[in-house]
């Protein structure tokens, strides 16, 4: 697969199937986040993987989460947070590490650098048969969440990579024309 027929055909996949990627997907799956546009070469990210029983300690925080929000909740609603890492054999947190103060290099460019790298691991789980689906929503942006991954005074969740084997056919692409986004002022 060419580079340009990657970035015009990757699509995500929700359904995902053990096994996990295996250690030399993930060292290029790394690299390739290592490749994210990074202003002054500061690499304003890092990563959590949860696999195995990890996915279930992951599970526990967001329950914790839940609980927190609301501690009137079902368990049946709880069980359901628990399960929720188990969509797929392998999650890759992804976290921006920001450094304040930075007049060349503000806190946005950092994030944006950190979500480039996020974007580059789909593109490389999906260039190598993988199936990959980034999440965010409530976990993402849950302070309860984020302090029990460890996450410090200037760090934020950019998302979740959901990464395994494909576990269903890849929905079809919505079909749009690039006219329809740009305006050229010439």
């Amino acid at each position: 697969m060419d580079a340009l027929e990657l970035l015009h055909q990757r699509r995500s996949m929700g359904k995902l199937a053990g096994p996990a990627p295996a250690e030399e997907q993930l060292d290029a799956i790394y690299r390739a986040a290592l490749r994210a546009p990074d202003h002054k070469e500061m690499t304003p990210y890092r990563f959590i993987e949860f696999s195995g029983e990890g996915l279930d300690r992951l599970g526990e925080l967001f329950a914790r989460s839940d609980y927190q929000a609301n501690p009137h909740i079902d368990e049946g609603a709880l069980d359901s947070a628990r399960k929720k890492p188990k969509r797929a054999p392998m999650i890759i947190a992804v976290i921006a590490t920001i450094t304040p103060g930075l007049s060349k290099v503000p806190p946005v460019e950092q994030i944006i650098s950190a979500g480039c790298a996020a974007h580059a691991m789909l593109y490389a789980a999906y260039a190598q048969g993988l199936g990959a689906m980034w999440r965010t929503g409530t976990y993402a942006h849950d302070k309860t969440v984020w302090q029990g991954l460890g996450l410090g005074e200037h760090e934020e969740l950019i998302g979740y990579l959901y990464l395994g084997q494909p576990g269903g056919r890849y929905p079809d692409a919505p079909v749009r024309n690039p006219g329809d986004f740009v305006e050229r002022r010439r």
